[in-house]
Formats: structure tokens, sequence, C-alpha cells
């Protein structure tokens, strides 16, 4: 049973005739006569009185006339839902994102939810090694990673430049130094993140070749909780830049240069290389497109070579 036999099925019911319908459909009333038939052949059961002259339906054809209207309704239903998919009147956004990328997430969401107000965005919070995994298992259609995977299987766009910083609290003495030495930090408690990471392990490489203790006197899950600890005036913290934007700005932390803790970071937009995107995803990658060329750096937007 196909959808173009039901469309033929119902013309016929509702002109109540074999040959007004095929004027209406634009074909020969043998060709109409054959489709019927073909219905009629693959439900088992005869559709039309033949007798009656007035194209009346039969039982079996007043009871399929019933699904027939439900399923050609679905179909203009299907086809509006379509239409407004493309044009970003209805659909969903999945990204996944660990604590510190989905800082930069939040200024482009809130541009992509002003212009596309009615698509539902959903950031899967998960940790960065697992997003390239995940990504390949379609669990979301974009991830944002500090690290580039593999370029064989994703694509990778640069979007953000940021760096690692040392914040203390206004009353700490390191707050107005402006710039210390790494061999400067050997007393100083630092607040750390548990969660493992290639940066945590850079740190703790550089404290060693300088032959400096690096004193984690307390390891907390979120960085969040770092500043506020930090804020609150229990020891130091080294943490990404973009994430203490605000509170540099409110004076709640200081933030001190450390020459050799100078650590840069790429922020990137990870998606699947062999796959197509949502009219969603591609919409998101536009603002991310328009968010980087209105603000500037350390906002930017660079595809980066499959090679």
């Amino acid at each position: 049973m196909e959808l173009s036999q039901l469309e033929t099925f119902l013309a016929v019911a509702e002109e109540r005739s074999f040959s007004r319908a095929a004027a209406r459909l634009h074909r020969t009333q043998p060709a109409v006569s054959q489709v019927i038939r073909k219905l009629e052949a693959s439900v088992g059961e005869k559709l039309f009185d033949r007798a009656a002259r007035d194209g009346s339906l039969t039982a079996a054809g007043t009871l399929l006339r019933e699904y027939a209207l439900r399923l050609m309704a679905l179909r203009r239903e299907a086809g509006s839902a379509l239409g407004e998919l493309k044009s970003l009147e209805r659909g969903q956004l999945q990204l996944a994102a660990n604590e510190y990328t989905c800082t930069y997430l939040l200024p482009a969401m809130d541009d992509f939810r002003r212009e596309y107000p009615h698509i539902h965005v959903t950031v899967q919070r998960m940790l960065a090694s697992r997003i390239p995994e995940e990504l390949s298992l379609r669990s979301f259609e974009l991830g944002m990673v500090s690290f580039r995977p593999d370029p064989e299987q994703f694509r990778s766009i640069a979007v953000y430049g940021d760096s690692l910083m040392l914040v203390a609290s206004p009353k700490h003495p390191l707050a107005g130094a402006g710039r210390v030495s790494i061999t400067d930090l050997g007393e100083e408690n630092f607040i750390a993140h548990n969660v493992a990471s290639p940066l945590r392990r850079r740190v703790i490489e550089a404290f060693q070749r300088y032959r400096t203790p690096l004193r984690m006197c307390i390891e907390l899950p979120t960085i969040e909780a770092i500043k506020r600890f930090v804020a609150m005036g229990n020891g130091v913290a080294l943490i990404p830049h973009l994430t203490a934007a605000r509170e540099l700005e409110t004076g709640e932390l200081v933030a001190v240069t450390v020459d050799e803790l100078e650590f840069k970071r790429v922020l990137r937009l990870v998606h699947r290389r062999h796959g197509t995107l949502s009219y969603a995803a591609t919409a998101f990658l536009q603002t991310i497109r328009a968010l980087a060329k209105r603000n500037g750096p350390p906002f930017y937007y660079q595809v980066e070579k499959a090679g």
C-alpha cells in the first residue's frame, strides 16, 4: 500500500466517479482504474461497489477511507514540520562541553537563542576526553574541547584563545605583586581541581622542572568552587582566564602573572567529519562566526585543516 495509491483512492471516493477523479489528478481513467485494482489486490478487499454508478464505497472502502485521510494529514504535517525545521522554526541542538569550555558557549548561546528562539538547546556536561567517542556514537552533534581530536574523523574549528593564570584574593600578599616567578610559589597553598587533565600534568611538570614544591592542600570538584574558596582568602589557584573574567572585573579575584606558567589554550568546536549537520547546528556555527567577527580576539573562527 503506497501513499500515491491512497491519494488516488481518496480522489475517487471524494469525486464519486473514476472519470472525474482522473480529470482532477490529470491522469487517464484507465490509469486510475489500474491503481485502484492494485490497491484492492494489496488489501484483499473490494473498495468500490462496481454495481453502483455513483462510486459508492464498500464497508472495507469506508474503513480504509478513514485511515487514508489520517495518513494524508500526517503527510501534510510531516511536510510542514520539515519546512519548519529548515526555516529554524523548530528543532533541537545538542552539544557537549565540560565545565570550563561551557563558559565559552554562554555568549554564543545567548546570541543563538535571540535569533532562533524556537530551537531547543541542550548542553550535556561531559569530560572532554569522552567527547570524541560520544560524537562518533552520534550522542550529540557538536562538542567543545581544548585539544584537537583525530583530524581524519573530526572537523575542528578553533574559536577562542585562552591562557592559564594565577588568581588570588585581593587581600592575599601576592595580590599587589603583578608578576612573580614560579620559584616564588613554593610556600603557597594551591586550591586545585581534582579532575585529571593534560593541563594539570603540565603544571605539575613545570613545578618539578623548576624544583619548586607544589602544595595542593585542597582539591575541589568544580572551577566555580575553586574561585569562591580562593576569594574567601584560602590560598591561590591556577585556572583558565575565561572562567574568571567576571570575578576579575568585579574585583573578587586578582590575577598575577607567572612567566613560567604562560600556558596557551585553544578552544575548539568539533563535529564528525563524515556526516551532515542539522540546520540548527549549521546555524549555530554561523552564530559563532558572527560572534568572532563582532568581538575580535580572543574570539575567532578558524577551520583547521585535515592534514
